[in-house]
């Protein structure tokens, strides 16, 4: 395997999904010997508790293109398939859910809009089978409004299932819950973006590990997405020019005052003391805010400088590619 030229890096994220496991992976593998290119499954247990590890362990031991990554807890869906990224080595990474509600038989499609030429083509569960209350009106507000903020023309973007040019994928930095945005961190770098309808079949075995509790997390995420795409490089642009105008207004206002003292439009400054102390206040409060541009904008450069940083920690790797 290790001097094999990978051509598809499949990454699934799995948490207690340990009746699934050997059912996806069945699936996977009658999809991906019809496609005739080299591959390899990237499996990463995300801190399960059932035996989801043991069965990967087995197929890993069954099946030379499997790894298999093993993280110390629950970091999530967002870090699992970080950690999948970082390892892959095919020139076109396809992630999926490891629910068995993503249909391995659609791989063919995703990769057919990558060989026409975009950087990140997005699933869109046209039909979903999810409840209407607790997912898909929540789903449907979110992505409105992400489509709104972000002017990304997709209807999905909380999907998993997506195909990506890995020299795209590998150059993002992802935390939160931030894989549902990746086409839009994706486009910020200048990557074509498409989309097509997918299956939304319905679960086998266990449970959802998401949720209606999810939609509060996606929202502070989304602020956090807009203030990095738009203010990260530089945020005294931001706090500088909210201070700056906050500034300007209360030092008007006091200017505004003594001149009308000196024209003798007012007898005393003392009769309009009120305005002076709002006056006062407007330009303490925007000092404040450029200071804080100040603060934001040192902070912004280490952050760069950490850019490195690991958003999980791997417990166990079990993989080849080392091995002669």
């Amino acid at each position: 395997m290790a001097n094999k030229n990978i051509g598809i890096s499949v990454v699934v994220p799995f948490f207690n999904e340990a009746r699934n496991v050997r059912l996806l992976y069945q699936q996977l593998k009658d999809t991906l010997k019809q496609i005739h290119r080299e591959h390899e499954l990237i499996f990463v247990d995300d801190g399960s508790t059932d035996d989801t590890y043991k069965v990967l362990s087995e197929i890993y031991d069954e099946d030379d293109m499997v790894e298999v990554i093993r993280l110390c807890r629950n970091f999530g869906q967002t870090a699992a398939l970080a950690a999948g990224f970082e390892i892959a080595r095919g020139e076109i990474a396809i992630s999926m859910d490891g629910d068995l509600q993503h249909d391995p038989g659609e791989i063919p499609k995703f990769l057919e809009k990558i060989e026409e030429g975009f950087d990140v083509v997005s699933g869109w569960r046209k039909e979903r089978i999810d409840s209407f209350w607790t997912r898909r009106l929540p789903s449907l507000i979110a992505n409105r409004i992400i489509r709104r903020l972000s002017g990304i023309n997709i209807h999905d973007f909380g999907t998993t299932f997506k195909a990506y040019r890995t020299s795209v994928i590998k150059n993002l930095e992802l935390f939160g819950d931030m894989h549902r945005y990746i086409p839009v961190l994706a486009a910020r770098m200048g990557a074509s973006i498409t989309e097509i309808p997918i299956k939304n079949k319905p679960r086998l075995y266990g449970s959802s590990n998401y949720g209606l509790s999810r939609t509060g997390r996606v929202i502070l995420d989304l602020i956090a997405l807009k203030y990095l795409t738009a203010f990260i490089s530089n945020p005294l642009r931001l706090f500088g020019l909210l201070g700056l105008t906050v500034f300007a207004t209360g030092f008007l206002i006091s200017a505004a005052l003594v001149l009308a003292f000196f024209i003798g439009k007012i007898a005393t400054i003392r009769d309009h003391l009120a305005l002076l102390l709002l006056s006062i206040l407007l330009m303490v409060i925007g000092a404040q805010f450029i200071t804080s541009g100040i603060t934001a904008e040192i902070n912004a450069r280490i952050y760069h400088k950490m850019m490195d940083k690991r958003s999980y920690v791997v417990k166990e790797m079990r993989t080849r590619r080392l091995k002669t």
